[in-house]
């Protein structure tokens, strides 16, 4: 049996790839399951910085797998845990994630979406609540995180009529980070990556934490959990050596680089 997900290293990025072109990149159980754990191995691997999330044969992903729904599957949804019914959206890894996005991210495949950081979408990309027509709900957290990502009101737009949205007009109310030409979301995604990784680790992974943890928190706790992080930040030794760094000419005017 071929495998519904693949995952590769390209230096300290991990690509992980849905591998079901002839359903669109679909997600059924066993998918769903080989998505979480691939994540969940990232997120412990010491040699893994990034990981990048993307789908074989021009298709990210065109969500649950109704098919498999229709004829029975079980055990996709958990009301406790941190597994989704479309894998790992309900985990808080310690690393980003960045989507790279080619076709249909639709229905769970936009919730996917939603759950990484940052998100390249190609011209053909197409975004939407698909599940709409079906009687289908968001239950990976996109009526949570679309909010958060796009507004009350537009997501509303979006979670009622269902509609589909393109590419530039995701960009345009901030469902993407960039539009890339058709191909080239997985390089430009990786180029990202490779960026990321170039950062001091703990001071970024510190500072997302607290961006990310902020929305469940009052201002008051927010504040304390950003000092806390912080505080770890400084304990590491890495507010040490970049200043240090700097005082010796890197990074100065707005230069960023790990050759610096």
């Amino acid at each position: 049996m071929n495998p519904t997900v693949v995952v590769r290293a390209e230096g300290r990025a991990a690509v992980v790839t849905i591998e079901r072109p002839e359903r669109r990149n679909a997600v059924d159980l066993i998918t769903a399951r080989a998505l979480y754990e691939a994540f969940k191995r990232f997120d412990a691997d010491p040699n893994a910085d990034v990981a990048v999330l993307t789908g074989a044969g021009g298709a990210f992903c065109a969500g649950a797998d109704l098919k498999a729904l229709a004829a029975g599957e079980t055990g996709r949804f958990e009301k406790d845990g941190d597994f989704g019914p479309m894998g790992p959206t309900r985990l808080k890894l310690a690393k980003p994630v960045i989507a790279a996005i080619e076709g249909p991210a639709v229905a769970g495949g936009t919730e996917l979406a939603l759950w990484c950081d940052l998100r390249i979408a190609a011209r053909s990309a197409v975004f939407g609540v698909f599940n709409r027509r079906f009687g289908v709900p968001l239950i990976d957290l996109g009526t949570i995180r679309l909010p958060r990502i796009v507004g009350h009101g537009r997501a509303m737009e979006l979670i009622l009529t269902g509609r589909a949205v393109g590419a530039e007009e995701a960009h345009r109310i901030g469902l993407v980070n960039e539009v890339t030409e058709d191909g080239e979301a997985l390089s430009r995604a990786l180029a990202l990556a490779h960026s990321l990784s170039a950062f001091p680790q703990n001071a970024m992974r510190n500072d997302r934490l607290s961006a990310i943890e902020q929305w469940d928190l009052s201002g008051e706790a927010a504040a304390a959990n950003e000092v806390a992080k912080g505080l770890a930040t400084l304990a590491s030794g890495e507010a040490t050596e970049g200043p240090a760094r700097f005082a010796g000419g890197a990074g100065r005017h707005g230069t960023f680089g790990s050759g610096e």
